[in-house]
């Protein structure tokens, strides 16, 4: 009974509904700052590389009000079940979403050495491993505003494809720099890039794991592919 109460305090409520609206306001920054990052590395725009490293303090002062948010509300209302689960899956998604924005910050970091250094276009197809990171994260989030379990999978399994392009980046351009030497100046830069966008792609799939374990209650971190698959089949 107590539970019920609590679960029906309006009050509680408008806090729950207010934690959710921090997560996508803290997740929607966090998609401008890849999509900028991103159009910075295609156009190497030095501008906006700093623009969004700058932008980076408001990512961090969501990430730490957030997550007062959550700690009050564990503090306050000592909820369960599954408004327990949104809170600690608030504080889990916090901590991936401020590491998707440090890595946006990364790549911008990257741009500006790629003014200083021409970059072998030849061998940049991180735009289309960035398109997919950034879908994944896009998605994760649409996820959890839907409690969309079934979206969430898909993004598990697209991990993948980042993971199979990231191998591929890193195979030409080791090869490239092998041929190369005076080049490993240029290309170094993009095999950063390659890591943090896998990274990007790492904390998206993180972001989805929480959603099926907010919808479903099941924690399918750390279970390959194979579990993964018979665990959302239950």
């Amino acid at each position: 009974m107590e539970d019920h109460q609590r679960h029906t305090n309006p009050q509680f409520e408008a806090e729950l509904n207010g934690l959710r609206d921090a997560l996508l306001k803290m997740g929607a920054l966090v998609q401008v700052q890849i999509a900028r990052a991103i159009e910075a590395l295609v156009n190497t725009d030095s501008a906006k590389a700093r623009e969004t490293i700058a932008r980076d303090v408001e990512v961090n002062r969501l990430d730490i009000d957030t997550d007062e948010r959550c700690i009050r509300l564990l503090a306050l209302y000592q909820p369960a079940a599954g408004d327990l689960r949104l809170i600690t899956t608030g504080l889990k998604i916090t901590t991936d979403l401020e590491r998707i924005g440090d890595n946006a910050v990364n790549i911008c970091e990257r741009v500006l050495e790629f003014n200083q250094h021409p970059v072998p276009s030849a061998y940049i197809d991180v735009p289309r491993m960035g398109a997919v990171a950034q879908s994944m994260v896009q998605d994760s989030l649409d996820a959890f505003t839907r409690g969309d379990a079934m979206l969430a999978e898909q993004v598990i399994a697209r991990d993948d494809e980042v993971d199979s392009l990231d191998d591929e980046i890193c195979r030409q351009l080791l090869g490239f720099m092998a041929q190369n030497p005076e080049a490993i100046p240029r290309a170094t830069p993009i095999l950063f890039v390659s890591k943090y966008l896998e990274r990007i792609a790492d904390h998206a799939t993180n972001i989805a794991e929480m959603v099926v374990f907010l919808v479903k209650g099941r924690d399918i971190r750390h279970m390959d592919k194979r579990h993964q698959n018979a665990s959302a089949l239950r």
